[in-house]
């Protein structure tokens, strides 16, 4: 780090991530780099059937006291995710199966080993009979009438139905023209680079259980793990180390993490978890899949009219904790209209109680579904008016001219300029110059082109959380911060870093507010015995949220700092600023440890009018407008499609942004581009499906495939900074946004190559199989209308 780096590390500077100088060097600790002497490793037996009873249940003689079924977690609850919305059934997670497991690969039996292997070892010896029932694989066999119950005591299969209607009939009664679309898409896991993990032990000293678990969410899981180890929070520890990569999937209770807790509390000894990577793509949260059936109208130059949706969610055998089942589905529809202006709207959803593992909240939760419904929506109202899809897209956007906007859903767009963003995507991939050239490349290729726009809700507050009926409704967020006697500033929060480069935006941001040189910053996260309350990193809210309490927390130690100072160099306070991290006043300056000396080793030199909170506080965070605040973007894509092989090609990608004043440029590129990664894998490889047995059919890597170097485009990137007048600087969450548009953007860019073919794809990935599908059921259309011709 340079002397220009270190000392204008405030907010917009592209300065190197704090993170990355333990990281690069592997001086990075997770979970499963923790040694302790003692530490046992665990196993889990997981059911190999979908839906069955379990008959009986026998431990390996000469292993009993290391093998643990549901009956010896004495004292454990399951987990039980309530919700307030009217009709939502509660299912019963339990942490070991007890009458009977409801998908491959959940948790039966625990054992115990001096090694992972010897553990996994003696889960074979473990003997287990199960009496099969029928399965559930999808949402219409869910919803089957006389189908077969996962949890009895419900009487379907429906975690929650839910209806809006603004009132559509009569609009539609008189809409010139309609579409009618049904979509789908696949089943996904979420592969952060390092899988779940837990390690447990008991502190004698404190008397406390201590609990380092790979977790966005600390403040979160003490107050699950005690509600179901029936232990007082105060004697429960969260101290999450180094976590690779979180992507929603570690924001949920995990039953492993209470088995692993409980072990810790029983036997007061350490014992850890860690998962692999057949264990994630087996049993791990699931997400994505999505079934959509939309028709909708408009008039003759395609303007929106209304729209009529039902969407199906497939959401696995359990509510997570705390989020629920039907977050996705709430999700789903309150955000299905987009950006776009939607005066009538009527929507249903149905959440989905199936035998697979439980959904979660994965990067966009629900968003990457309801963009790649809408957009085609919007696609193929363009070709029924004949225009091209950008300029219907253009008419249809929320105009600049009406923000502050409220939808039909009431989301409450704060800022910014949705058609110029279009435009600019346009010409960055250069559209007049493609519509004036072949439709197909010299090698036979078809050459498309696509665009998605979308809206990324962050920072929601909580009357959105409230009104989706969770258990655990988030609140102010808070921050400490402290100058220390050397002059440098410790800053602390609840929130946990997970890869979205938090330890630097939020000095950054302390800098800013301070002046103290980025590089003499230090940023505690995610420890519960050290950190003020957060519930997490989650929702794009890091930023805002903690950003928001930090910037507040560093205001006031600012103006303490500045008393001193001013009474040091015997000025007004109002003649100090804050200048090449220092402390000035016309010639005369201090530095920082000057001003730390002072109150914390010399106070003789202080005023009797001296603020006894000293140079530190703590402060809570919480956006001006309880709906949160919204960042936006359209994503335009170019690419080719081998009509004989399926395969397509991205040639091109362009991305153009708007998150509020960006902290750090440098990180909102690298999120944009992980999660643009991470969509192009939704779009045209990754899937998790499932035979009729309930078998997962992709354990491996080389069944489920993730996109890699060579699959992935030079994405180019271009930033607008509309400034959210609710949040503190400014500030918007850019963390999911590169994740939801690109399954739209790209298929509506292969749809747009096979129009010479009459051939269009709605499901995702878009494999070679299902292109060629398509185009051969597109042949055999146009064969049979020669026939019938002739």
């Amino acid at each position: 780090m340079d002397k220009s780096e270190a000392l204008g590390g405030g907010i917009g500077a592209r300065v190197r991530r704090k993170e990355d100088a333990r990281h690069l060097r592997g001086r990075g600790r997770f979970v499963d780099d923790i040694h302790m002497p003692g530490l046992r490793e665990v196993a889990f037996l997981r059911s190999p059937t979908a839906h069955a009873r379990l008959v009986s249940k026998g431990k390996p003689p000469q292993h009993a006291a290391c093998t643990f079924f549901a009956e010896d977690l004495a004292g454990v609850a399951p987990i039980v995710t309530r919700s307030s919305i009217p009709g939502y059934k509660l299912s019963k997670y339990p942490i070991l199966a007890t009458d009977k497991v409801r998908f491959v690969g959940e948790p039966v039996a625990m054992c115990v080993g001096v090694s992972r292997a010897v553990a996994e070892d003696l889960t074979e010896h473990v003997g287990v009979d199960y009496e099969d029932l029928p399965v559930i694989t999808s949402c219409a066999s869910g919803r089957r009438a006389g189908a077969a119950l996962l949890h009895d005591e419900w009487g379907d299969n429906l975690f929650l139905e839910t209806f809006f209607d603004s009132g559509i009939d009569d609009v539609i009664a008189k809409a010139p023209v309609s579409v009618e679309l049904e979509m789908s898409c696949a089943r996904q896991t979420m592969h952060p680079m390092e899988g779940k993990g837990v390690l447990a032990w008991w502190d004698h000293r404190a008397d406390q259980l201590v609990v380092h678990t790979s977790t966005q969410v600390p403040h979160l899981i003490r107050v699950g793990l005690a509600e179901c180890l029936g232990i007082p929070q105060a004697r429960i520890r969260i101290a999450a180390p180094d976590v690779g990569g979180g992507f929603g999937y570690k924001c949920l209770l995990q039953p492993e993490e209470v088995a692993v807790a409980w072990l810790a509390a029983t036997f007061k000894t350490p014992f850890r978890w860690t998962e692999d990577r057949r264990e994630h793509l087996v049993a791990g949260a699931n997400a994505r899949e999505h079934e959509y059936r939309i028709k909708a109208y408009a008039d003759r130059d395609g303007r929106l009219l209304a729209m009529d949706a039902e969407v199906s969610v497939d959401t696995g055998a359990y509510s997570v904790w705390p989020f629920t089942a039907c977050l996705e589905a709430a999700q789903a529809g309150g955000n299905l209209p987009g950006p776009y202006h939607l005066a009538a709207y009527r929507c249903r959803t149905y959440s989905v109680a199936t035998n697979k593992p439980p959904f979660a909240p994965y990067r966009g939760v629900a968003r990457p579904g309801v963009c790649f419904a809408m957009e085609q929506v919007i696609d193929a109202i363009a070709r029924e008016v004949g225009r091209e899809a950008w300029e219907v897209r253009r008419d249809n956007l929320v105009q600049a001219s009406a923000m502050p906007y409220t939808n039909i859903t009431n989301k409450h767009y704060d800022s910014g300029n949705y058609p110029e963003a279009l435009i600019a995507a346009k010409d960055m991939i250069g559209l007049e110059a493609f519509r004036a050239g072949p439709r197909r490349d010299d090698r036979g290729r078809y050459l498309g082109v696509g665009f998605a726009s979308f809206t990324e809700q962050s920072a929601h507050g909580t009357k959105v959380f409230a009104a989706w009926g969770l258990p655990l409704v988030p609140g102010f967020d808070q921050a400490h911060v402290k100058l220390t006697p050397d002059g440098a500033l410790e800053v602390s929060a609840g929130i946990h870093t997970i890869g979205q480069g938090l330890e630097t935006t939020l000095a950054q941001i302390a800098s800013e507010q301070t002046g103290v040189p980025f590089r003499d910053i230090r940023v505690t996260l995610g420890d519960t015995a050290t950190t003020p309350f957060s519930t997490g990193a989650y929702a794009s809210r890091g930023i805002v949220m903690s950003g928001g309490a930090v910037s507040r927390a560093s205001a006031v130690v600012a103006q303490r700092i500045k008393a001193i100072a001013a009474h040091l160099l015997q000025v007004e306070v109002g003649a100090v600023k804050f200048a090449d991290g220092r402390i000035v006043a016309g010639n005369a300056s201090v530095t920082y440890e000057d001003v730390g000396r002072a109150w914390y080793m010399r106070p003789d030199q202080l005023p009797d009018t001296v603020d006894t909170g000293g140079l530190e506080t703590t402060e809570g965070y919480k956006p001006e407008v309880d709906t949160g605040v919204f960042s936006y973007a359209t994503h335009a894509v170019r690419l080719a499609v081998d009509a004989d092989t399926g395969h397509v090609e991205i040639l091109d990608y362009a991305i153009v942004e708007d998150c509020g004043r960006m902290v750090n440029p440098m990180i909102v590129e690298g999120q944009t581009y992980g999660g643009a990664a991470q969509g192009i894998g939704t779009a045209l490889f990754e899937e998790s499906p499932y035979d009729s047995n309930g078998q997962p059919l992709a354990s491996t890597l080389l069944d489920y495939i993730l996109p890699g170097p060579t699959e992935l485009p030079g994405f180019r990137i271009e930033h607008r900074e509309t400034l959210s007048p609710y949040s503190a600087h400014g500030i918007k969450g850019v963390g999911e946004g590169g994740a939801i548009a690109p399954p739209a953007a790209i298929i509506n860019a292969i749809n747009d190559a096979l129009a010479p073919l009459d051939a269009t794809i709605r499901q995702v990935p878009a494999s070679p199989r299902r292109i060629r599908d398509v185009i051969r059921r597109a042949r055999d259309r146009a064969e049979d209308e020669r026939v019938v011709v002739r």
